[in-house]
This record gives C-alpha cells, structure tokens and sequence, in this order.
C-alpha cells in the first residue's frame, strides 16, 4: 500500500469517526510513522484537504452512489473521499494513481470485498466529472457557494445575511487561504530586530507584523520542532489580531491581572511580558491538561508571574470579588474568525451551539466584571466575526452593569489603525486581511 496515502486515511478516520481535531491528529500520526519529508508534506496536504472539503465531498459522493454516504463503511468512505478530493482539487496527481492507490488501499486495510465499488465509483467519477458540477444560477447561487468554497450552507445563509454576498464570499475565500504563521517576540528575552536576524539566519522567511509591534509573520520555516528561537524561548506562537488584545488590556508591572480563560497562554505570556513579569497573573481554566499547556509555555518564556487554578470562569467573581487590577476574558466562542487555520471547524460548529453562546459569554463577563476593582479594567474578546457574541454581549452587559463605562478600545491598540476611533474593534478578515477578532475595553468607574 501507499504508506503516505494510508496515513492519510487513518487520520481521516480518526477525524470523522472518533472525534479528534486534525491537527492533533496529524501531528500524532507523523510522530508514530517514518515518513520522507515529501510524504510529510503529501499526508498534510491531503489530511487537511480533504478535511475542509468535508460534506462537499460527501456532495459529490452522492453523485456517484446509489445509497446514503453514512451507510458506506467508515474506512471505504474516507478512502472515497480521499481518491475523489486528489480527482477533483489536486492537479498534480494522474487520475489513474488516485483510483489505483485507492482500490490498494481497501484491500490492503482489509476490505477486498469492497475494492470493486471503490473502484467503480471513482472510475464514474473520472468519466463524468459534469455530475459533480455545482448548481449555479438564479436561486442557487448560495447553495453553490457554500459548495465551492467548503462551507456549510447555513453558515454562507447566516454570513449572506448579515454582510451581503459579495462580502460572504470574500470571507469563504479568507478561510481558504493558506494561513501565514505569526510568532509574538517574547520581549523578556530579547526584541523583534534580533528576533528576525535569528530567523532568517535559521532558514526561515520573515518578515515584521503591521499590526503589533511584537509580531513577526513566518511565511517560510522548517519543523517548528527544531525551529531555534521557538524551542528556546524567544518567541511564541500567536495570532497577529490575538496580539493586539494584552496591549488593550494594558497591564503595568507590579498589578494583579486575572485572565479568565486563558488556555494555552498566548494572551496571558503575552501580558505577563508587558508588565515586565512583575506583578502577578491568575490564569484560570477548567481542564488539568489546559492549565499544564500554560504553564509548559510560561516555563519555556522564562515568565514566573503567572499562576495557574483549575476554575470555571463563571466563578471568578465570586472567588475574588473586587480584587484585580485588570480582567480579561477572552471568551469560549463560535471561533468563526479563525476557521482557515482550523480546517474542521466549520464543520463542527453548528447553528444551535451560535445561538447558545452568548449566554455563555455574559454568564463569565458579569461573573468577571465582580473580580475588578473600583478604577479597574474590563476587557471581552473574541476570535469570532459574530455581531451577537460581540456586540451584543457587550451591549447587554452594559446595560444591565451601568457601574462599568465602556472606553475606545481603539485608543490601546498598539499602532495606527484605521480602528483607532472604535469603541469596540471588530476585525473583518474580508476588509482587514487578518483573523476576525474582537476587542472591548471597559472601566469600573471609581
């Protein structure tokens, strides 16, 4: 069997049978097998390929079969969706060693009896390649973009809706782009110049963020395994728009800063190196595994400020009413901002999870903004573009919590943006050309 392409099924069972992320599950598996780099790069291909395609190519599976797509085999349906993602959206691969390697791979992974479907199947598809063509035209034009661009159709509804068309296409196309990696400098151990010099001398392509003054965009590099400055400390792993959000909260050396949910730490290194890693951090979350994510992070960072306490984020108030200097709460959300640098998400999410969430959201905001003491800070982000897990989160906050003012948030952010006069700043990655985030900053008046 193809070692590369058996890999690849594996994982994809892993993913839609068993639950596990894609990364994850990639990550693991290239660990486990001895792969050629070529292979490497092959298996991550087709694993988030075929995994962001999701039910478009159940969509067009169904064109081709005569029984429900969920009565297939589990492993024949992965290794169907595998042979048609490489016959439909991989050029480079001869449809004859994607319908070959399949039909290998379903007697190889024991399923001889099933290897003359697999192959009837993707021979048809070979042939009539017209039957998998999207609808287009006058009341279509929605189902068909969802389909193109590997979506779920009620979600492009939901964003055609809300921004228009033209912008929700433009939001498809973001998700699809390949995402560049971006690296926060860690200040405690040296600054953003060295950092690039240091890159650039390991091989790596790089270049300085226009959003924060600590970021560096990587738009080439080898394993971040063996990846120098990552390994040692000098830098972290983090979103451009997610840096903006310690900057808002703005800590000075010295306060006590509780970041609610903090999990992996990106944010919460993040302020621990603005203020100096003096003061002190309460980083709260509520898995075990999570909390030793951030402090695995800070102990690489050479950060000792921050204290990590497994704790639901709707009890901090409670726990330490009118204590903290500052509070952040970047809330669990629908993460409909990040969705191209998480190849499964959209299709995890659903619409009755959206709708549910801001009640979520408030329930942790209110139980934070009872942590805050008299002149503190209050701050609510998001790495979603959806109005009501923002604006609306905030809008009903304060008007049930008249003791907190919201501020301009626009005023913290660290450069000049166009978003420097916003109360509430809301990245659109289709106008922004970054992850869609939200940042609110509000203060506990005197």
């Amino acid at each position: 069997m193809d070692k590369a392409r058996e890999t690849a099924v594996r994982i994809l069972y892993e993913v839609h049978e068993n639950g596990a992320y894609a990364n994850v599950a990639l990550a693991k598996a290239l660990r486990q097998e001895n792969l050629s780099e070529q292979d490497r790069r092959f298996v991550t291909e087709l694993v988030y390929g075929a995994v962001k395609a999701g039910d478009t190519l159940d969509w067009i599976l169904r064109r081709y079969v005569n029984r429900p797509v969920r009565k297939i085999q589990p492993l024949v349906r992965e290794i169907l969706h595998l042979g048609l993602y490489q016959l439909f959206y991989l050029d480079k691969v001869p449809a004859s060693a994607a319908c070959n390697t399949a039909v290998d791979l379903a007697k190889g992974m024991g399923m001889k009896g099933l290897s003359g479907f697999v192959n009837a199947v993707l021979r048809t598809a070979v042939r009539e390649p017209q039957k998998a063509a999207f609808p287009s035209g006058k009341g279509h034009a929605t189902e068909g973009l969802a389909l193109r661009s590997q979506h779920p159709e009620w979600l492009v509804r939901h964003w055609v809706k809300t921004f228009g068309f033209e912008a929700a296409e433009k939001l498809c196309d973001f998700d699809n782009e390949q995402p560049v990696l971006s690296v926060r400098t860690n200040t405690l151990k040296t600054d953003r110049e060295s950092l690039l010099r240091e890159l650039k001398a390991c091989g790596a392509e790089a270049e300085a963020s226009l959003w924060a003054p600590e970021g560096i965009l990587v738009y080439s590099h080898g394993s971040l395994d063996t990846l120098k400055p990552l390994q040692e400390g000098r830098c972290q792993v983090q979103d451009e728009s997610s840096m903006l959000v310690a900057h808002v909260v703005g800590p000075q050396p010295g306060e006590f800063v509780i970041d609610c949910c903090a999990a992996p730490g990106g944010k919460t290194t993040h302020l621990a190196a603005l203020m100096q890693d003096k003061g002190r951090i309460l980083a709260g979350d509520i898995y075990d595994h999570k909390l030793l994510r951030i402090e695995e992070n800070a102990n690489r960072l050479g950060i000792h400020i921050i204290e990590t306490e497994k704790i639901d984020a709707r009890e901090i108030g409670e726990a330490y009413e009118g204590m903290a200097d500052r509070v952040l709460v970047d809330a669990p959300c629908s993460g409909l901002g990040v969705l191209r640098r998480k190849p499964d998400a959209r299709w995890r999410r659903t619409q009755e999870e959206i709708e549910k969430l801001p009640f979520l959201q408030l329930a942790i905001l209110e139980s934070a903004a009872a942590a805050v003491k008299k002149g503190g800070v209050l701050v609510y982000s998001t790495c979603t573009i959806e109005l009501a897990e923002n604006q609306g989160v905030v809008s009903r906050f304060l008007e049930q919590h008249p003791e907190f003012q919201l501020e301009t948030t626009g005023n913290f952010l660290p450069l000049p943006t166009k978003h420097r006069e916003a109360k509430m700043v809301q990245l659109l990655p289709n106008i922004d050309g970054t992850d869609g985030f939200f940042i609110c900053r509000m203060q506990r008046k005197g």
